[in-house]
């Protein structure tokens, strides 16, 4: 049994808050250089060349690519044959949480009730996803999520003999609902199977993939292209200007389900979809 400190993944979980924000992913950044120059619309080229440049700045100088910086969604991948040790694990990642958006002077976002609205003031707590898995280590993700865009993501339950083709008009309909509203150019994650909760993980799951990675499963990769295809044909464009580039990656997770249901979720990504990540 290997043991784990939980001060080791606070540490780790701040640090990773602060990089998440200030860093955008490498898949994010080849993916808006190379729809700029494959981008037509003059008007579209300059926002694409804006948010490259965007994204330099945030690096070089320290500060956070969106001044949304979200609620922090931490995915915990727990090796079967570690213990933490040291302290509570949630409140582990909730101290690192606080201490990165403390120290990497990121916006507070977070209210403690839904209805109440009062402001936690530390970006606290955190929406926080485990697994176990086989092994002896941690995988911490920590994914900060926008709500420009969350506010636009959707789930529908089909019936079991609604095909691919509804479910990708369904998609397709999600992102034109979204239109400008969302700060496109998109990432899509799509969540398909399980029930409605797990649905909306696996769509979340989704967008940590990198948007040049497809599904393993062949008639899945099939689907992510086609509907890539007809997403960036919808002339919705750069922060909705109108262009190609409306949708930088779609991502679809899947997973088995009820022989009487098929959950589906659909979580609208901005071009500013951040994560960063850690094995201990």
């Amino acid at each position: 049994m290997r043991k784990i400190n939980a001060e080791k993944i606070r540490e780790a979980v701040a640090r990773l808050a602060i990089e998440a924000n200030l860093i955008l992913r490498k898949d994010v950044l080849r993916a808006l250089k190379r729809a700029y120059s494959k981008e037509r619309s003059r008007r579209a080229k300059k926002v694409l060349k804006a948010l490259v440049e965007n994204a330099a700045i945030a690096s070089s100088e320290g500060i956070p690519i969106c001044q949304d910086t979200g609620i922090a969604t931490v995915f915990l991948d727990i090796g079967q044959d570690v213990a933490i040790t040291g302290g509570d694990l949630n409140k582990a990642v909730n101290k690192g949480i606080a201490e990165g958006y403390k120290r990497g002077f990121l916006r507070k976002s977070v209210v403690s009730d839904p209805l109440s609205r009062v402001n936690t003031r530390d970006n606290t707590p955190a929406v926080i996803h485990t697994k176990i898995v086989p092994g002896g280590k941690i995988k911490i993700t920590v994914a900060p999520k926008g709500f420009g865009s969350e506010n636009k993501s959707v789930t529908g339950m089909f019936k079991p003999t609604d095909g691919a083709d509804k479910i990708g008009r369904f998609i397709l309909e999600a992102v034109k609902k979204a239109g400008p509203d969302a700060c496109p150019p998109y990432i899509v994650g799509v969540g398909i199977g399980g029930t409605l909760d797990k649905a909306c993980i696996l769509a979340k799951e989704a967008l940590l993939r990198p948007i040049d990675k497809r599904n393993p499963r062949h008639h899945i990769a099939g689907l992510e292209r086609a509907l890539l295809k007809k997403i960036n044909g919808l002339n919705i464009g750069p922060m909705g200007l109108g262009g190609r580039a409306t949708c930088l990656g779609l991502n679809i997770e899947v997973y088995p389900t009820h022989i009487a249901g098929l959950p589906v979720c659909v979580s609208i990504s901005c071009h500013a979809t951040r994560s960063a990540a850690v094995t201990l």
